[in-house]
């Protein structure tokens, strides 16, 4: 052991007993900041269509690839 435990335990007993609270000034900033986050409504990617149709494109490759190797043919065939 190289010493470090009792240290651990010092600051685990201080934090314990000494909760930290943030300043109040933050803790009103934070809170109006959610509650306008709440209210948006978040928008679609722009290229929406575009995406969704790479990952189908992707997806279906890889099964391709795989099917592949389970048939005995393509690189993965062993």
């Amino acid at each position: 052991m190289n010493g470090l435990e009792p240290d651990l335990d010092a600051v685990a007993d201080r934090l314990s007993a000494e909760r930290p609270i943030p300043r109040a000034g933050f803790r009103a900033e934070l809170r109006s900041q959610l509650i306008d986050a709440s209210h948006r409504r978040p928008a679609p990617p722009q290229r929406l269509r575009t995406l969704i149709t790479a990952y189908a494109l992707s997806g279906a490759t890889l099964l391709a690839v795989v099917a592949a190797g389970v048939a005995g043919v393509g690189p993965l065939a062993g």
